[in-house]
């Protein structure tokens, strides 16, 4: 093809005819787009009442809502292509779309919680429900007696066994994925992502058949937080492993460079720069292990007392508590149910809000202790060198010293010497 050919097949918009589209803010709204927006959810409101009112018989709660966000599009939509092109009606649809899905999933999160605390706001008020067991109290017996000390410390326990565990184990399963690499890493890569769709009550009985019926012949504390861990450990690899891939490449070959080792690259370099990314992996993996409630069921049993040793005899967690107590058809058990319920959510969020204290912070981020010590050790340096300056000043003055003595002590020469 040659250069005409070339030149009659391109063509360059002429900048005077180019029309400037109207500036828009991206994070804020006009008045334009806000009467849009009320008019599309009157229109879609009328309308939904008009339909499910007087021209089908439709009665759904759910339907009517659903007919109602999806009528509010289509008006919506229709306003905004009195003024703007169809690139700009996609935008504003995308963002009403992800703008409802973050409220419904916020609004699901507080009708969870809040629909908790309201059905077991009678066992909370009690004082007992936090440090007393169900040891002397029964289903008939009022709410001022008996409590759940015991399902905490053996849901405390449990996750903490499993922690132990799970966090060595997945976070060096990750770094063996990403760092070592090769056939046999592909082949645990696969496993790792295949049980993380593990039917749990697959995993409780495998530790059923694995522990209780050949080794320990009773179920325990310890036999759950196996079965918690079977949970966890695949997320917290798959997570683990994903952070990891985004550490950048040149870190890694920068600490080569300098000369560290593998070991030192890997301890030094990419752990503290994923750091705040492995503390979500955990999370997720804790978030996963601690409302576990059918492995439980098979590997630690019922119990109504305290039982401290992990070792020997069943150990109640709260999610299996809270199903004990549900079950029951007394109003006053299903109080302690919902009680139950809403002191695992509190557990899980100071677990959650601990470890974003203490390990949430990203790479380069200290904390008032950290910020100290590289202070101290800053001014250590400081002092250091300026010691060291001295000291080689000093070597150098007791070195010249000699020859300055050799000098002093050469006889003085005559004009008939220098002729």
């Amino acid at each position: 093809m040659t250069i005409n050919q070339l030149e009659k097949k391109t063509s360059l918009p002429d900048p005077d005819r180019q029309s400037v589209g109207i500036v828009r803010e991206v994070r804020k709204m006009r008045l334009e787009d806000k009467f849009d927006m009320i008019g599309g959810a009157v229109a879609g409101l009328s309308l939904t009442f008009l339909l499910f009112g007087w021209f089908t018989p439709l009665t759904s709660d759910v339907g009517f809502v659903v007919v109602a966000f999806l009528l509010f599009l289509g008006v919506y939509a229709l306003l905004i292509s009195f003024r703007s092109g169809l690139q700009d009606i996609k935008d504003r649809l995308m963002t009403v779309l992800l703008y409802s899905a973050g409220s419904l999933l916020v609004g699901t999160l507080l009708f969870v919680v809040t629909f908790t605390l309201f059905r077991g706001q009678e066992a909370l008020s009690e004082f007992n429900f936090y440090f007393e067991t169900m040891e002397l109290a029964g289903p008939l017996d009022p709410l001022s007696m008996g409590g759940i000390f015991h399902a905490i410390m053996g849901t405390l326990m449990q996750i903490s066994m499993a922690l132990i565990i799970t966090i060595p184990l997945g976070i060096a399963t990750a770094v063996f994925l990403n760092e070592i690499g090769g056939p046999f890493a592909r082949f645990v890569r696969t496993i790792s992502d295949a049980m993380t769709a593990l039917p749990s009550i697959v995993a409780g009985l495998f530790v059923y058949a694995a522990i209780i019926t050949l080794i320990t012949h009773q179920r325990s504390g310890f036999a759950a937080s196996m079965a918690i861990t079977v949970m966890m450990l695949p997320i917290v690899i798959r997570a683990s492993d994903v952070v990891l891939r985004l550490v950048p490449g040149n870190l890694r070959e920068a600490s080569l460079a300098l000369g560290a080792t593998r070991w030192q690259t890997v301890r030094r370099v990419v752990l503290p720069t994923a750091r705040s990314g492995l503390v979500t992996a955990v999370i997720l993996g804790t978030a996963r292990g601690i409302g576990e409630t059918s492995p439980v069921l098979l590997t630690s049993g019922v119990t109504a007392v305290l039982n401290l040793n992990p070792f020997s005899g069943p150990m109640i967690s709260l999610p299996l508590q809270v199903f004990d107590f549900v079950k029951s058809p007394e109003p006053n058990m299903v109080a302690r149910g919902f009680g139950t319920a809403a002191v695992l959510l509190l557990v899980v969020l100071t677990l959650f809000t601990a470890a974003r204290i203490f390990g949430g912070r990203g790479p380069g981020q200290l904390s008032v202790r950290g910020y100290r010590r590289v202070l101290a050790q800053s001014r250590s340096d400081v002092r250091r060198m300026t010691q060291l300056s001295k000291d080689r000043e000093r070597a150098a003055q007791t070195a010249l010293l000699p020859q300055q003595t050799q000098l002093q002590n050469l006889p003085p020469t005559s004009p008939t010497d220098e002729k």
